[in-house]
């Protein structure tokens, strides 16, 4: 049996790395937009239980903030 070296290519030392982050980040998108719509629904789903009218529109915007301090937090433990 051959083995591989194990020491890092000095042009590209770890050529996994970018492709790793990529994966790491791919469902972002997916993550943010469920996040989302998951509060507009849980808002939509007060107004009628409570009646009012802007319980849609504050949950909607909490969601929002959470889904992108998330994002930033995954961000910067990819980068890390």
């Amino acid at each position: 049996m051959t083995q591989k070296n194990s020491q890092p290519n000095p042009k590209n030392p770890n050529p996994k790395k970018p492709l790793n982050k990529a994966l790491q980040l791919s469902g972002a998108g997916l993550q943010m937009g469920v996040t989302i719509y998951l509060g507009y629904l849980l808002g939509q789903w007060l107004d009628v239980k409570f009646e009012t009218t802007y319980l849609e529109k504050t949950i909607t915007l909490l969601s929002i903030f959470l889904a992108i301090y998330t994002l930033i937090k995954q961000a910067n433990k990819v980068n890390d």
